[in-house]
């Protein structure tokens, strides 16, 4: 199961905090969290099968992240759901705009969840469930099934339990590494964090992990946030 962990405005100085693992087919290409090249300013990683990222950030603060609906794939999907974080992060859409529009064409897309922050909303939109919405304030978890539904219930307590102002990253990979899937064939792949500051200040930091479950490196990057 993919997790998504969420702090959203929790904390005046600290405007976003995510934990995420993301949980894959060992033998499906992909690159781990790095700059982006060409016009776009994005940090993440990247499927190398379909071109699209689980989750990213750009220089000016938005985020995104997509998890699978689980049972949820649709044979005649004409789109990868890993083009919906991509989409919302090189372009200039409000995160109210994009998850609307995003709804409108849901059929294209196999089952999904998918979160983005514009920096000012953050909002949510599954295109197994009726309408997006903007989140309030406070903590979350999304898995392989709606917003806070019964399979995150014990991930969102851990991760509730360990807040704290500058919360330690370390701490944050522990909760994370609670519920790591393990297995030779598929498992989770690497455990992510985005930090976004009021003071305009950000970091991303991933650890990837090997089929074994071995921690393989933890990279970090950290940046002010560009305006425009």
């Amino acid at each position: 199961m993919c997790l998504v962990l969420l702090a959203w405005r929790v904390w005046a100085d600290e405007t976003l905090l995510v934990a995420a693992n993301r949980d894959e087919y060992h033998a499906r290409p992909a690159r781990s969290a790095h700059r982006w090249q060409g016009p776009t300013r994005i940090v993440a990683g990247r499927d190398l099968e379909a071109g699209g990222t689980w989750l990213g950030l750009d220089r000016g603060g938005r985020f995104a992240a997509v998890t699978n609906y689980r049972g949820g794939r649709e044979p005649r999907a004409a789109a990868s759901r890993g083009a919906l974080p991509v989409a919302f992060l090189s372009g200039s859409d409000s995160a109210a705009a994009y998850a609307q529009a995003v709804a409108a064409q849901g059929s294209a897309y196999s089952g999904f969840n998918l979160l983005v922050c514009d920096g000012t909303e953050l909002w949510w939109c599954s295109n197994r469930d009726h309408e997006p919405r903007a989140l309030a304030p406070g903590i979350y978890a999304l898995g392989n099934l709606l917003l806070d539904s019964a399979d995150v219930v014990e991930a969102k307590a851990h991760f509730r339990s360990v807040l704290r102002r500058a919360v330690a990253d370390e701490t944050l990979f522990t909760v994370l590494a609670v519920y790591a899937v393990r297995g030779s064939a598929y498992g989770t792949r690497c455990a992510s964090l985005v930090r976004v500051h009021a003071n305009s200040h950000a970091r991303f930091s991933e650890r990837t992990f090997d089929a074994h479950g071995n921690a393989d490196e933890t990279v970090r990057y950290e940046f002010r946030l560009a305006s425009g």
